[in-house]
Parts: structure tokens; sequence; C-alpha cells
């Protein structure tokens, strides 16, 4: 397997008071606990607000992403990115199929139309063994990840806002 190619640091001063939505899918318990561990610790050394919404599954997250944007847009306290958090399973049916690709698509669709920095935390793996492996914090971490990508991007975004580059 290749390795990832690491890129720069985000610099967490500027995200430091963000208000980021984390999103978990709770179909396997055990695993979410695992990944909502590790994007917790990823936003805590950022400093940033954190809300926490728990949906059943992979599908349900990006509604859930839209409903709470638009409720916190009204309230006058917007979230500024979102981490969604969930694993999908190969199982003996298409169902896999359908739930990985439109969670993925409906999170990309969400992050694009509302200019929204979004981690994608949720694994599409073919077992458990390998769901385990990304979760874990002390191997893959792949939910601080999805923090830590969410964090990248507002970083960015923020910079732009000011009219730096």
């Amino acid at each position: 397997m290749a390795g990832a190619r690491q890129s720069a640091s985000t610099d967490l001063g500027l995200v430091a008071g963000a208000r980021v939505l984390i999103v978990e899918a709770r179909y396997y318990d055990e695993l979410a606990d695992e990944l909502l561990k590790g994007a917790q610790a990823a936003l805590e050394a950022a400093k940033a607000r954190v809300d926490l919404l728990t949906v059943p599954g992979a599908l349900e997250i990006p509604s859930m992403i839209a409903i709470a944007c638009d409720a916190a847009e009204k309230s006058g306290d917007p979230i500024e990115a979102v981490v969604a958090l969930g694993c999908v399973i190969r199982g003996e049916t298409t169902h896999y199929e359908i739930v990985s690709g439109e969670s993925s698509r409906a999170l990309m669709d969400l992050s694009v139309a509302r200019a929204l920095p979004l981690g994608n935390g949720i694994l599409t793996v073919e077992n458990e063994d390998q769901a385990w492996a990304r979760a874990r914090v002390a191997e893959q971490n792949k939910g601080g990840g999805a923090a830590d990508a969410a964090l990248a991007v507002l970083a960015i975004k923020r910079r732009l806002a000011k009219g730096a580059r």
C-alpha cells in the first residue's frame, strides 16, 4: 500500500473558537466510539467549539448536516465546519455500494453547495478488521484525520476571507 502524502500542518490559531459539528452514525457503536474519540481530540487541540449529533446510519448523516446547518444559521451562530463519522462494511448485497456511494456523494454536494469545510470520516471497508485498523486512534485514526481535514479547509477559507493567500 502506498503511503499518504503529507501536507503542511494547519495553523490552529486560524481555527480556534470555530463552531464545528460532528455528525456520527452509530450503526457500529464501538467503532463509532473510536472514530469519535479521534475527532474530538483533534478538535479539542484546535480549541474548536464542538456540537455532536447522532444518527442511526451513514445515509442519515448528510440530511442531518443540512438540517443542523440551517438551524444554526437561523440562530445567528453558524456552523463553520463539519466532521462526518461512520462505517459501512461490505455485506452480501449491493446495499454497501448504495450506502457508501450515496453518503459520499451527498456529503460532497453539501460541502460544495454551502462552501462548507467537511471532513469525511465514513469508513468504507471490506471487513471489521479493516474498520478497526482505520478507526483506532493508535493506528490510522481516521476520525482524527477527518477532523484535521475539515480544520485545514476551514483555516484556508478563513485566510482567504481576510484577503491573504
